[in-house]
Order: C-alpha cells, then structure tokens, then sequence
C-alpha cells in the first residue's frame, strides 16, 4: 500500500484505510461480524482476490480480527477495538453524503437493506425528540425498528413487537425519507408505505 508520508493524522488514517474498498469493508463490519463470502455478496463489483488481500491489509494493521469457525472451514471477520474507533468517522461521512442522495440511486447503482441500519444510526436525531414509539421498518425484506425514546432515536436490526407506526419499501425510499431528502409525499410516490398515525414519522422528518 502506498504511503503519503506525512506527519498529519489525517494522512496516516488513510494509510491505514484509504485504499479502494476498505471503508466499505469496515462499513459491512460496524453493520455485523461477516464471514468473506458474506462481504462478497455485500461489495457487489470487489474481486475476490481483492477482497481477500484488502482483509488481511485491515488484519495486519489491527482494525479487523480474523476468527476460524470451531468445526467450520468457514472465516469470520470483525472490527477490534481499533476498528470500531471508525463508527463515528464512518457514520460522520454517511451524514455528509447523505445530501448527493436526493435524486435516488443512480441506475448502476446497487442498493443493500443493510445498509439502511448504519445510515440511519447516521441520521436520526440524538436528542432533542418529544415524540415516544416505535416505527417497524421494512425494507426489501429487512425488518428492523426504530425506537424513540427519552428524546433520541435509536435503530434496532430485529422487527418489533409492537409499533406504534410503519414505513415499508424500497430501501432507496427509506434512506431518501430519513435524509430529508424525500418530503414524505415524494417518498410515498416512490413505493413506501407509510402508516403513522400517532405522527412519530413526521417527527422525525419534518
């Protein structure tokens, strides 16, 4: 890997994770452990090859442990300690990000309900909310919830029990919704369901 040998934090941080696809691979493992061909499946367009050699890369400089499955010939992949040091870097570039998305996924463009979950970690308010429920989420087969509570919103990967409201759809509806980049008559337009009759939606996004 190249180095750019300067004595700047900025620059030894992208020594370490500047390379092409690094920061997706950390962006799959702050969503969950992942065995390599569950990476595969979540880095539509890496090679194999360099998928492999960009793992062993994060291994070797300490943001990512390697685990061999008891029984299994199967790998798994998490962050250490180090590595999940880089889930406010990452959910501040989602923040950033999220403004080139108002006009939705371009047509090459692949779109993963995973990738819903960190984005609206990103997103949500963290306090300041008035509003208390939960929302049931549904994303191209996802379930999740988010959950409003003592003034700040906070994402669950599981359905719940019970919701107080519901937004079901294209996750590309759902990212632009919670960006406030679709206004939620947009958002309907676009596929989503959305139920809420107790406003806890339109909290959130108006």
């Amino acid at each position: 890997m190249a180095e750019y040998h300067q004595f700047c934090g900025l620059a030894r941080a992208l020594d370490l994770i500047g390379d092409r696809w690094n920061l997706l691979i950390v962006r799959e493992l702050l969503i969950a452990e992942r065995r390599h061909s569950e990476l595969r499946s979540a880095l539509p367009g890496v090679a194999t090859n360099l998928l492999a050699e960009r793992l062993q890369t994060l291994v070797t400089a300490g943001i990512v442990a390697r685990r061999e499955e008891s029984g299994r010939k199967a790998v798994s992949y998490s962050l250490t300690p180090r590595g999940a040091e880089l889930r406010e870097p990452v959910l501040g570039l989602v923040r950033w990000g999220a403004a080139t998305m108002s006009a939705g996924p371009r047509p090459d463009d692949a779109v993963q309900p995973q990738w819903v979950l960190l984005a609206l970690e990103a997103l949500l308010p963290s306090s300041g909310l008035e509003a208390e429920g939960t929302i049931h989420l549904r994303a191209d087969g996802m379930d999740a919830a988010i959950h409003l509570h003592d003034g700040r919103a906070s994402v669950s990967p599981s359905g719940p029990r019970r919701a107080d409201a519901l937004v079901a759809g294209p996750s590309a509806a759902i990212l632009g919704l919670f960006a406030r980049a679709l206004p939620l008559a947009a958002a309907r337009q676009r596929g989503l369901e959305i139920e809420d009759p107790a406003g806890l939606v339109r909290s959130l996004v108006s």
